[in-house]
């Protein structure tokens, strides 16, 4: 059950996932409420049943909490974006901070560009392996002909978001909606906004264990939709997993 949502329509959602997120949540609810912005904005926190504080300080500033179960982030997100009333849906991770500039930052360029979708440059913290993964995603993500977005900085027109069906509950979620909603919608990479994001995972797997860990999901995905396309007897791949992106 949703709490603390206001009634008057904004213009953008923002959608945060979190399970046991006590530790980091805080800075990023902070972050959505130090927004420089006119626009109206309202933030829904998921929570994946946590054993500590992470609802308590989703309510403390002023968030609307609902209950997921924890079964998937994709669950989550979908949830969120299910009770949300924003015309544009902004998902991000309970370990993101954004910057004041962030929303009036993205809404001007999807609507300068005409992008339905849109995601923005991060710089990963912690160790310094974790610059890999923020090159690749800030130097290589953006050049695919259909750029793949990461989950925890993903901005999307809600129509567009509802018809391409939402974030599928397969593995690398993120990857997989990215490059069916490119198929569908123009999207793009926003050069002017700095999202910043932990790279606790890879503190704790190590940058090789943390490649490997997508490696898999990737393949668990690929196979996933191989299967689903089978049974509906040689229909469409619906998440794109084995097209080309370039």
């Amino acid at each position: 059950m949703a709490e603390g949502v206001e009634t008057d329509a904004p213009v953008a959602s923002f959608v945060v996932p979190a399970k046991n997120e006590a530790d980091w949540l805080r800075g990023t609810l902070a972050s959505i409420a130090g927004l420089d912005t006119d626009y109206e904005y309202e933030v829904i926190v998921v929570d994946g049943d946590s054993r500590d504080e992470t609802p308590e300080i989703a309510r403390e500033y002023g968030a609307a909490v609902l209950t997921d179960g924890g079964t998937s982030v994709a669950v989550a997100r979908n949830l969120g974006a299910a009770h949300a009333s924003g015309a544009w849906l902004a998902f991000v991770d309970a370990d993101t901070r954004v910057r004041a500039n962030y929303l009036t930052a993205m809404l001007g360029f999807v609507e300068a560009t005409d992008l339905a979708a849109a995601s923005s440059r991060c710089r990963m913290t912690g160790p310094g392996r974790a610059k890999f993964v923020e090159a690749t995603i800030n130097h290589v993500f953006p050049r695919f002909d259909r750029p793949i977005f990461p989950g925890f900085n993903f901005f999307v027109d809600r129509t567009s978001f509802e018809r391409a069906g939402g974030f599928p509950t397969v593995p690398n979620e993120d990857t997989a909606f990215s490059r069916r909603l490119g198929r569908r919608v123009p999207t793009g990479y926003c050069p002017d906004v700095l999202v910043e994001r932990s790279g606790r995972r890879i503190a704790d797997l190590g940058l090789t264990g943390t490649l490997w860990h997508y490696v898999r999901l990737d393949v668990e995905r690929i196979r996933s939709s191989l299967e689903r396309s089978a049974a509906i007897d040689g229909g469409p791949i619906d998440d794109g997993a084995v097209e080309s992106d370039r």
